[in-house]
């Protein structure tokens, strides 16, 4: 499979890579591990996985798999959210131990929402842990996985040089959210994998719907949805998220004889995301180019709206869903709108922010 060079690492990555958390009965490791192997016989090297991910059964998964894998023929990425560095060091031993591994190749410093979380990693000492692992040979690199907006995560790349790779949140609905954040990556060289390159399930579930994602060729909206983001020339890799060999199968596939779309049709995409997009949030980011008055983080509640209405049910789950897995954010957090409507008038798409905002802050927690 086609590869990139991940930052200055050194490392080249398959374009293409394995993300553990959707796994099915995660309970039967011995089945899963043989999907992580089907991947990698058909060529993926990178494999993503972390604590806690599948009822805590996706480390020990990856490391079922590993044991039959030769060491220096893949990539092994776990993380750590923990901001105390006793705790992180304590979090990546254990991760050693259950992945079977004598060092993580890419070690992130995970779960980062907001700039001053970073601070807090910084502060407690994680930051430091995660460098003084990687002079002693138990990381080798370290990165970040962050859920920042694009200027954020240049902010982040300004002030932090040791970080040498980030995963993000990145595919063609939220792509004018985190266009600026590839930018920034590219200037610094540092290596992108991004996650949720099918949104979360919300492109392939709806395929009528994101069809102008197609190029001629394009055989489905999942295969173009891949190839959109690896198309970027800043993104090393599109972290998907496998449940099944067969899903593996149609990923690998869309990454084959493939070398990237060609600049016309990225642009003809971009501009046709607005008109496919009534009614949804493309997270533009216009409405906070002021700032909320109450730093309400407009364009996630609205994003998680956006699961609502594409939901074949209009289920509210689809929005406390979205916002604890992916935005780790509070329904109730909603409720800080003050009204003022400021963010309706920068609006491109000219949503009813307001009425979404008051609906979300009365849903429970998911």
């Amino acid at each position: 499979m086609w590869t990139k060079p991940y930052g200055k690492t050194g490392k080249n990555v398959t374009v293409v890579s394995f993300g553990g958390m959707r796994f099915l009965e995660p309970k039967n490791h011995d089945a899963n591990a043989d999907i992580v192997l089907h991947a990698f016989r058909k060529g993926i090297n990178y494999f993503d996985t972390a604590p806690g991910y599948c009822g805590d059964n996706s480390e020990p998964i990856m490391g079922a798999a590993f044991k039959h894998m030769p060491r220096d023929k893949y990539y092994c990425a776990t993380k750590c959210m923990d901001a105390d560095g006793a705790k992180f060091r304590a979090s990546l031993e254990r991760s050693l131990q259950r992945l079977g591994v004598e060092q993580i190749d890419f070690m992130h410093i995970w779960c980062i929402v907001h700039p001053g979380q970073w601070k807090e990693r910084i502060d407690g000492g994680a930051v430091a842990a995660a460098i003084k692992a990687k002079e002693e040979g138990l990381v080798g690199h370290v990165v970040a996985s962050v859920h920042l907006s694009g200027q954020e995560t240049c902010d982040l790349l300004d002030g932090e040089p040791a970080l040498e790779g980030l995963t993000i949140g990145y595919n063609a609905v939220n792509f004018p959210f985190r266009g600026k954040a590839l930018a920034g990556a590219a200037k610094h060289r540092v290596g992108v994998v991004t996650m949720n390159p099918l949104s979360g399930g919300l492109i392939p579930n709806n395929p009528e719907r994101f069809d102008f994602l197609r190029a001629p060729g394009d055989r489905n909206v999942v295969e173009a949805a891949i190839r959109f983001n690896i198309s970027h020339p800043a993104v090393t890799s599109a972290l998907v998220g496998f449940s099944s060999k067969e899903q593996v199968d149609l990923a690998v596939a869309a990454a084959e004889n493939f070398k990237g779309y060609p600049a016309a049709h990225i642009e003809k995409v971009k501009g046709q995301i607005s008109r496919a997009f009534d009614g949804l949030c493309t997270m533009c980011g216009y409405c906070m180019a002021d700032g909320c008055p109450n730093q309400v983080p407009i364009t996630k509640y609205m994003e998680s709206y956006n699961y609502k209405i594409l939901d074949a049910e209009g289920r509210d789950a689809a929005i406390t869903d979205r916002l604890k897995w992916h935005w780790w954010l509070p329904p109730e957090g909603a409720a800080d709108c003050m009204g003022c409507g400021k963010c309706e008038r920068l609006c491109t798409q000219h949503l009813p922010i307001r009425e979404r905002l008051r609906h979300i802050a009365q849903l429970k927690k998911g």
